[in-house]
């Protein structure tokens, strides 16, 4: 890791809302024995309500992050803590369809997590209804383009009613339509009003796509070799004088001169 200055705790950017995920000095190590350092020393308080994306390189560690954070990778090193009952669901670029019908891929994960299977059935095609794919209920999952399946992957996800929403790169992948369909629903599930008694949702998303992180995002986190380099609301981070007193590294990324 030599080469890199070293980074103070960042500040909460929203220090008054209840946290839903804080980090502390985390450090993930990868591949046999460990050798590989994927994140280091990352410290990040993401609070309810925020929409942030990770930018980086592809390698910085974003999506070791989104996997930490949703508990899929342990770390080695530091302390992550959340809240014990948070409903999180997580999104990946070629998301995972089981080879049933589209409705059954959202009853069917419905039931895994313990939603009886007479309220999966009914719940299942509202949620379809939701992203537009009523008409796709009974076809295989597995046969769908890949903007339907992502769209898919969406409504399951929604069928949970998250408090928290991990997305790795959930437009990569896709043609532009597509892009936009399942961008706009992203926006949708995300800044929409909570129902009473439940917290306003969090985004937490790795993009690519700097303006999909403009339209999407209310802060942003870049990443360089495992570490956290800058953390930024979104309008500061596009400003390049704001940018690079925080992290000259960042802005490099920012204008395209690094990848």
């Amino acid at each position: 890791m030599s080469g890199l200055p070293p980074v103070a705790p960042w500040p909460a950017l929203n220090a008054q809302a209840p946290a839903c995920f804080d980090l502390r000095q985390v450090d993930v190590h990868l591949g046999p024995a460990g050798r590989l350092v994927a994140l280091s020393a990352v410290t990040l308080r993401i609070s309810s309500g925020e929409r942030v994306a990770l930018v980086g390189a592809n390698g910085s560690g974003k999506s070791t992050l989104l996997r930490t954070l949703h508990g899929l990778q342990r770390a080695q090193a530091g302390a992550l803590n959340k809240p014990t009952h948070q409903r999180e669901a997580m999104l990946f670029q070629r998301p995972h369809m089981l080879r049933l019908s589209a409705l059954h891929n959202i009853a069917l994960g419905l039931w895994l997590q313990g939603v009886p299977w007479a309220q999966a059935r009914e719940r299942a095609p509202l949620a379809l209804a939701r992203v537009g794919m009523q008409d796709l209920a009974s076809r295989n999952a597995r046969a769908l383009s890949g903007g339907q399946q992502q769209r898919l992957a969406l409504a399951r996800a929604w069928a949970l009613m998250p408090d928290v929403w991990l997305l790795d790169e959930p437009t990569a992948s896709l043609d532009p339509h597509a892009k936009r369909e399942v961008e706009a629903l992203i926006a949708d599930f995300t800044t929409a009003a909570p129902a009473p008694g439940r917290r306003a949702p969090t985004l937490v998303f790795s993009s690519h796509n700097l303006g999909q992180v403009k339209r999407l995002a209310s802060r942003v986190v870049y990443l360089e070799r495992g570490r956290v380099l800058a953390d930024l609301p979104v309008n500061d981070f596009f400003n390049p004088d704001c940018l690079e007193a925080q992290s000259p590294q960042a802005n490099l990324f920012v204008k395209g001169e690094t990848t």
